[in-house]
């Protein structure tokens, strides 16, 4: 590699990692999500603004093409493979039996509704000026109709911590609803996915090797691999987890081995032809629960080497990606206003009466319902997420990355605004053991804002 690019390559690291920082912590200064921040401290360095003021400046230290771009694009999809890790490790410990009929009325009603909404409302309506370079229907639709139904847990997680409600029986159910939401979700997210990989792998991967070929066997076959893959790697951790529980430990997957197991998982997901954040997605929800595995000695050596992993990864990889988000807007020359104007009043609209209807049918008084309905409008991260899933696999254009990542930026904000309002109007109570300021840092705040 020649000195210029290695060069550049620091350069943009430092100048990614540095805003994305500084920014962040300014916005978690004001109680607002970080990933904003981080987003917003890409979007500085980008097109958007340095591209404007500075465009020789900026293209020189972010060129699109070259060892500078495929440097950037790793430690981009490293970043998002460890965010999805974290995303399932969060995961664990948040059901309780009493909370069980709520949380599964508001999580069948909340995102089988919005998500048929938009299947009905894109296969009606014409999406030929949203398709990506994949030019897939299919996958769109599936796309869009995620998005749609799709909560963050990270985001809204930190945002109930920071205002002192993480322990209520509010929070709770929040959280459960929004962990059954992200499990099914990403399973058709992996399957949309899977289908715009089938047709563009040149021969590799299993479902070439099988000649599966047309869209609805390969619709079939992806849906089979994901759910194929989640169960397989489910029952490789309920085995690890009993078998952990009935030594009573023992030897702990070292931090380089559980590293090693969710690139493992993203290049197996890769020649199945399932979304590579679905691997680290699935380890994550593993080690969640072979780390919380009662009664073992290896539980706390466990947790330490989620922690250690968790730490490296939001102190560096997880905000370089979302600053790389924010690199990759263009709200000059590729921004739909109209468009984003429509799909953030259609989906918030949708999601709220949704949830709102689901905790009405589960009895929940009128004021709390319509908190829940807000709560669960927050795409945070996971939006995020889809929306890089979208542009990077082309089967969105680039306005559509440009209004899910708005999207989920105006809806955690809103989400925050809300709830603190509640709390302040009395209507939402905070917790009852501590004070805000004294509550525990838990593994739902870890990756503070994604």
């Amino acid at each position: 590699m020649a000195q210029t690019d290695l060069f550049k390559i620091l350069s943009a690291l430092v100048l990614l990692l540095l805003a994305a920082h500084l920014t962040g912590r300014l916005f978690r200064r004001f109680r607002q999500p970080p990933v904003v921040g981080e987003i917003l401290g890409g979007l500085l360095l980008g097109p958007t603004v340095l591209g404007q003021l500075l465009p020789q400046v900026q293209h020189w230290i972010f060129p699109k093409q070259g060892p500078v771009a495929v440097c950037l694009e790793l430690v981009y999809q490293l970043g998002m493979l460890l965010l999805m890790f974290l995303a399932g490790v969060e995961m664990r410990t948040v059901f309780s039996r009493k909370d069980g009929r709520t949380v599964g009325l508001i999580a069948v009603v909340g995102m089988v509704v919005p998500f048929a909404f938009g299947l009905v409302a894109t296969s009606v309506l014409d999406t030929s000026d949203l398709l990506g370079p994949a030019g897939n229907r299919t996958a769109l639709t599936l796309v869009l109709a995620c998005s749609i139904a799709i909560t963050s847990i990270p985001v809204i997680s930190r945002i109930m911590l920071d205002l002192g409600i993480a322990r209520t029986p509010f929070a709770r159910i929040v959280l459960s609803v929004a962990v059954l939401e992200d499990i099914v979700l990403n399973v058709v997210i992996s399957v949309a996915v899977g289908i715009v990989a089938g047709s563009t792998t040149n021969g590799f991967g299993l479902a070439s090797e099988l000649g599966i070929g047309s869209a609805n066997a390969s619709a079939v076959y992806h849906s089979l691999a994901s759910v194929g893959f989640l169960a397989l790697v489910a029952l490789v951790g309920l085995l690890l987890r009993r078998r952990l529980t009935a030594s009573g430990g023992g030897p702990v997957a070292p931090l380089a081995v559980r590293v090693s197991a969710v690139l493992a998982s993203a290049a197996a997901c890769l020649y199945l032809g399932v979304a590579p954040m679905y691997g680290a997605f699935v380890v994550g929800l593993i080690s969640g629960l072979t780390a919380g595995a009662a009664g073992t000695a290896s539980g706390p050596a466990a947790d330490e080497a989620i922690k250690a992993i968790r730490s490296f990864a939001t102190g560096f990889f997880v905000p370089v990606y979302f600053a790389v988000v924010g690199l990759k807007l263009d709200l000059i020359r590729q921004f739909d206003p109209a468009f984003f104007v429509a799909f953030l009043a259609v989906a918030c609209v949708v999601k709220a009466v949704s949830v709102y209807a689901g905790a009405r049918l589960a009895r929940r008084p009128a004021a709390d319902a319509v908190h829940l309905a807000v709560a669960m409008n927050a795409r945070g991260g996971p939006g995020i997420v889809l929306a890089t899933v979208a542009l990077d696999t082309g089967i969105g254009s680039p306005s559509v990355f440009t209004s899910l990542v708005l999207t989920a930026v105006v809806t955690s904000l809103l989400a925050g605004w809300w709830l603190e309002r509640a709390i302040n109007q009395g209507s939402l109570d905070r917790d009852d053991e501590l004070p805000p300021a004294r509550l525990p840092d838990r593994p739902l705040s870890s990756t503070a804002g994604r």
